[in-house]
């Protein structure tokens, strides 16, 4: 109601009642203004109640809303369901156009101007986790590994005659499968085993860089988020080779906007060479659900041309949730949960650390990791074969423990053609099979503690199972699928108390 209408209503209700009512609508109408007017990140969190206020004021913006509209196209936002159309706040258009995700929609003002602020928004949180040289972003909804593939096509176009993709080796599969995706060829740098950590072979990619011939590799595709004992790349370095011979370089930055480390790399990387565009997730980095990633670089020429890369208008999906999520936080609630993230990182670690040493074990060192960690599984917690090591995995999982991994040395994958060694090792000959975890933004004491406390539990009992087996007769043959059968063989249960 304007004005007009509350005026109106004085001549049914008390005036200073139907005032009252006003000065609060003011007051959020005004909060709406200036958010429009300094087009920036509130610094502190809306209530739902002033979000679901500006989204339902954008949703009328949009024709399918207008009172007896008349659309006549094939696509003119018609949802047959009501609960679906409530899902979206009625918001049904999407985001883009066929030329440009980042183009204005005639027929859906509300759905572009949601989008331009999630867009703004995403460069604020950019910016703000420590990449002050970020000049443009564009939200995309699809995952980082699409988004991936997205820059890698985009590229294609500058560089028609490159046909490599350098890439220092993490083994997580649609990291590489982007690659293959896009049409180009992987050229994988194995890395070096510096004490614990596995870390960048800067010397094997300037050797590919000039043995391939710079003209020929399309980019330089590196990593920083990822699971311990591996540790993100030297960005720097490779940033610097990449100006040195005029050769793109995407970074991809899956979970690293939660980590201060991870994001100076990428600053630093910006600052002293050559970063074209590196990728994030939606879902990893701010709690919202699958299907959004965030494409960033230091160039907006870069960014603009990977937005008109993308076919057709877009899912409004993953901007509608970034938005909401990082209206309602603010960057003040943002920032608290980047602070709790790196105490649970320092709580977790202590925990596991206590763990390792009271089974025999150790937290290996990896201090280049700011996210994830490893706990050696040498055989004295684990039990004495391979396949007790992998078993830790499932047991914990029907204990309701998500997210940890267990690599034992000896499992070879094969993927799009290219077989990894000791696949999950990032290496083919990483001397010990260990567990990983890792302290991501959300992750509570009270995750940390049952985590340990069931870690324990499942250690003591694979011990325990493998002391049985030894004292066994010696020429007994193991079952074949028996580490398959124990995994199923637990019935799901996320109490405390087995």
């Amino acid at each position: 109601m304007n004005s007009e209408c509350f005026g109106l209503a004085e001549r049914l209700v008390d005036r200073t009642y139907v005032q009252q009512a006003l000065q609060a609508k003011q007051a959020l109408t005004n909060q709406i203004r200036v958010l429009l007017e300094h087009r920036k990140w509130p610094e502190e969190g809306w209530d739902e109640a002033t979000v679901e206020l500006l989204l339902h004021e954008l949703a009328l913006m949009d024709s399918n809303n207008f009172p007896g509209n008349c659309g006549v196209g094939e696509r003119e936002a018609r949802v047959a369901s009501g609960l679906v159309d409530r899902r979206h706040f009625r918001l049904g258009h999407g985001i883009g156009r066929s030329g440009d995700i980042s183009a204005i929609q005639p027929k859906a003002a509300g759905s572009s101007l949601l989008n331009r602020l999630a867009n703004i928004f995403a460069l604020d949180v950019i910016k703000l986790a420590g990449v002050r040289a970020a000049a443009a972003c564009v939200l995309v909804p699809m995952a980082t590994g699409m988004g991936i593939v997205l820059c890698l096509l985009t590229l294609r176009h500058q560089r028609p005659q490159a046909k490599y993709v350098l890439w220092p080796r993490i083994d997580q599969k649609s990291c590489f499968k982007a690659i293959k995706t896009a049409g180009f060829e992987a050229v994988v740098i194995e890395n070096r085993l510096e004490g614990d950590e596995l870390r960048t072979d800067l010397a094997a990619v300037e050797d590919k860089l000039q043995e391939l011939g710079a003209d020929n590799v399309l980019c330089v595709y590196s990593t920083t988020s990822c699971f311990a004992p591996r540790v993100p790349d030297r960005l720097e370095e490779l940033a610097e080779l990449c100006k040195k011979y005029d050769v793109p370089h995407v970074i991809n930055n899956a979970y690293g906007v939660q980590s201060s480390k991870c994001m100076h790399l990428i600053q630093q990387a910006c600052r002293v060479g050559r970063v074209d565009a590196f990728i994030q997730s939606t879902d990893k980095n701010f709690m919202v659900p699958v299907g959004g990633s965030i494409i960033a670089g230091p160039d907006e020429r870069f960014i603009a041309e990977v937005s008109k890369m993308y076919p057709g208008r877009a899912s409004a999906s993953p901007s509608i949730d970034l938005f909401i999520t990082l209206l309602s936080l603010g960057r003040s609630g943002y920032k608290k949960l980047l602070a709790e993230r790196k105490e649970m990182f320092q709580y977790l670690s202590a925990e596991l650390s206590r763990v390792a040493e009271e089974k025999g074990e150790r937290l290996l060192k990896t201090p280049h990791n700011p996210i994830s960690m490893a706990m050696s599984l040498t055989g004295s917690a684990a039990g004495h074969d391979g396949k007790d090591v992998t078993q830790l995995g499932a047991m914990l999982f029907t204990r309701c423990v998500s997210g940890t991994r267990v690599v034992a040395p000896g499992s070879d994958k094969d993927i799009a053609g290219h077989t990894f060694r000791n696949f999950g090792a990032h290496h083919d000959n990483y001397p010990c099979a260990y567990l990983t975890a890792a302290a991501a933004v959300g992750m509570t004491k009270t995750d940390v503690d049952a985590f340990i406390k069931r870690l324990g539990k499942v250690l003591g009992k694979s011990k325990s199972r493998s002391d049985e087996r030894e004292g066994s007769f010696a020429g007994a043959a193991e079952p074949e699928e028996q580490g398959s059968v124990e995994s199923t063989a637990d019935t799901l249960d996320c109490s405390d108390e087995r």
